[in-house]
């Protein structure tokens, strides 16, 4: 599989560019596009993860499979074979990165379940005892699980910018009580049953975020689901309270920036071809413990 900082289809209407993600309008649907792309602090590096926008995809697919019983998302098809017929030129690229998907009008906030204290939530409670407002017990520490997952949203911010913490309270009036409710609920148990199976796997979820679209009058969960960029993942055998956890996700990239003299603005440093390497193969390692297609990874990130 080629590695891909950058996608453009003669041909094709491209609508937007994210983060990583490509998107194009094909009518009916949309096309995603999951390129290789990484951000941290909320900046595209110029560096691209080989394999990245490939195991994004499949979690993704795997996960809205295995979540449909909770919750319908927008995936229509994942191959290439079944994608409208202006596509099938372009299979080199899109095979095993690209979902065609429903249309729907997304919701102006990001749904947060955190089920561990770390990141911004840690140094909020260790300020105020409480984290986006919801007050927490006593004495807890990095990396400690939290009895009862919490819900804490934010707005959505454009590239570059910094997404906000709001309270439910706030969501509800952005959203309407009833709708910002649901949110709510649906995200607290698409967590709870993903947190159950990836345990089993190895693998601690320990918060993510999750985006909903409204689609013919019905909330579905849009954009990706449970991926090492909108989650953190922890080795379960590596567990240990109190101190910050080795991960699958991104969380390796953000470390090693830290070390950096960058004040996270734009442009962002090149990565050495050792933390590429390493981060390319952590994600590998999580689509792996997840759906078993060790093979399969390797042969497309090859």
């Amino acid at each position: 599989m080629k590695t891909i900082l950058q996608t453009d289809f003669p041909g094709l209407k491209k609508i937007s560019q994210g983060k990583v993600r490509d998107i194009y309008d094909l009518g009916e649907h949309l096309l995603i596009v999951a390129t290789d792309r990484i951000s941290a602090f909320d900046v595209v590096l110029p560096s691209a993860i080989p394999g990245k926008g490939y195991v994004l995809t499949q979690i993704s697919k795997y996960w809205f499979e295995q979540v449909a019983d909770i919750m319908p998302n927008h995936l229509v098809a994942t191959e290439v074979s079944e994608f409208p017929a202006a596509c099938q030129h372009y299979d080199d690229e899109l095979a095993g990165r690209s979902m065609l998907v429903k249309k729907a009008q997304p919701l102006p906030v990001e749904c947060i379940v955190r089920g561990y204290l770390t990141g911004s939530g840690l140094k909020d409670y260790q300020q105020t005892g409480r984290v986006c407002g919801i007050e927490l017990p006593k004495g807890l520490v990095e990396s400690s699980r939290l009895e009862a997952p919490i819900f804490t949203p934010s707005t959505k911010a454009a590239i570059g910018s910094h997404d906000e913490n709001i309270s439910f309270g706030r969501m509800s009036e952005i959203l309407g009580h009833e709708k910002a409710t649901e949110v709510k609920d649906r995200s607290l148990a698409v967590y709870a049953k993903a947190r159950g199976i990836a345990e089993q796997k190895g693998i601690i979820i320990a918060d993510t975020k999750f985006e909903m679209g409204d689609h013919e009058g019905k909330l579905i969960l849009i954009d990706e689901a449970l991926t090492p960029d909108s989650s953190r993942f922890w080795p379960k055998d590596a567990y240990r309270e109190g101190v910050s956890q080795p991960s699958f996700d991104k969380q390796f990239v953000r470390d090693y920036l830290k070390t950096l003299d960058w004040n996270k603005q734009a442009p962002g440093p090149q990565l050495p071809e050792e933390i590429v390497r390493k981060t390319s193969e952590k994600y590998l390692e999580a689509l792996e413990k997840l759906t078993g297609q060790k093979n399969q990874a390797q042969r497309r990130t090859a």
